[in-house]
This record gives structure tokens, sequence and C-alpha cells, in this order.
């Protein structure tokens, strides 16, 4: 029997792990760190090892003794690089391809398995998750095809990461741009679009925009915690 490992470090991705492994007959471990992926390794001998959502440089030991496929949210080699989601929505795609690859040396350069349309409407957390459930399909087709990957071909785009400062909502935008860019952070664990007010930040989220009118939830934070009276 074949073994594989999936990884990711965000926990959204356990119920696409469960319906996966569910459905396929195969031996299958979760890892969501670092550590644990090395533990495994030490007695699991995986086909393949799938990056679904890692925030770590993967040891170049692990990519040279295993083969393994990391997505991509880009239709590469257009948007290699960091923050591919946010870089997105702010040059305006309204769809893009995930991309399956396999690991090497240079970040998001590998050869290509296979890609998929991805629309990117809604907040960032539903597309990450309609991201992650196009991933699990991508997925069971490398297993069942294991086919050989095809080399990157065309003009090499790079994106830069962006920095939680690079939050902060734009003074000179237009109600779509503003919604664009509140929904692009909208997602668990990333930096909310934030207004700089004083000693307060207004963090927002759960952004809507319909007959010209943008709404969203705002929560106000003081920026020196200590200063907040919890009498």
């Amino acid at each position: 029997m074949k073994k594989y490992i999936f990884a990711s470090c965000k926990n959204w991705h356990l119920r696409i792990f469960n319906k996966l492994s569910d459905a396929m007959p195969e031996a299958w471990v979760y890892v969501s760190n670092t550590n644990e992926l090395e533990n495994q390794l030490l007695s699991f001998n995986p086909r393949y090892i799938f990056f679904l959502h890692w925030n770590w440089l993967v040891n170049e030991h692990v990519w040279q003794s295993h083969e393994c496929v990391c997505f991509h949210m880009t239709d590469v080699p257009y948007g290699r690089g960091g923050s591919p989601l946010q870089n997105l929505i702010l040059a305006g795609h309204k769809q893009t391809k995930l991309t399956a690859l396999k690991m090497i040396k240079n970040m998001d350069a590998g050869p290509i398995y296979t890609k998929k349309t991805l629309k990117l409407d809604g907040s960032a957390q539903e597309i990450y998750i309609k991201a992650g459930e196009l991933s699990a399909e991508m997925i069971k087709w490398i297993i069942e095809n294991e086919p050989n990957p095809f080399p990157q071909q065309g003009e090499v785009v790079l994106f830069k990461r962006r920095s939680p400062e690079q939050s902060v909502l734009p003074k000179i935008a237009t109600l779509p741009q503003i919604y664009d860019f509140i929904r692009m952070l909208d997602a668990e664990s990333y930096p909310k679009a934030f207004i700089d007010y004083g000693e307060f930040l207004l963090n927002l989220s759960k952004a809507k925009f319909k007959n010209g009118r943008l709404t969203a939830k705002v929560e106000i934070k003081c920026k020196n915690e200590t200063k907040v009276n919890t009498k």
C-alpha cells in the first residue's frame, strides 16, 4: 500500500484531509508543522508529500529524498513568490489558476503536474477553502495517474510577500477597490485591513458591496493594550 503525507498549517484543511483519506484506501498522515513532518519521515516513506499551505522553508533533504507537491495560487511562471491571493486581487484578477508543482530549490519554479481554474470571488477565507477543495481533486488525479511534471514556460513575474503594515486601508481608492482590499485580507490568522485612528486600530472584515453601498464589520482595539480599563 502506498503512503502519502498531507501537510498544512491551516486548520481549515483538516476537514478536506479527512474527506480525502476516507475516499481513498491508501495510508495517510496529516502534519501541521516542521517537527511533525520530520518525525513522520523517520518511519514513514511516502510516495508523495502534498504541501497545501506551509509557512516554513522545507528542508532540502525532504524534497530531495521524496516527491514533494506544493500548490500555488497563480498561473506560473506568472506570480511566483509571496502573498499570491492579495497580489492577484490588487492587480484586478477575477480568477486564476491553482497550480500543482514539484518542489525544487527555487521557490515556485518547479515543473507542473496540473492546473485548474480558481475564481477569486468572496473573502480570502472563502477563497482559501475553495482552493483546498480544488487541491484535493488535484491530489486524487496525481495519485491515480502519477504524471511526469512538465517544465514551466513563459515570462517569469515575481510577487513580493506583503507585510502587516501594508494592510492599512488606502486613503485614495474607489468603493470597489476598498471592498477588494478588505476581503483579500479577511481570513483566519491573517492581519485584517485596518484604519490607524489615534490611539486605536479599526480592524475591518465581513465586507459586502451591493448596489453601490459598502458595509463591513469594525473591531476597535487600543494600540497600547495596557491602557484598556478592565475594571
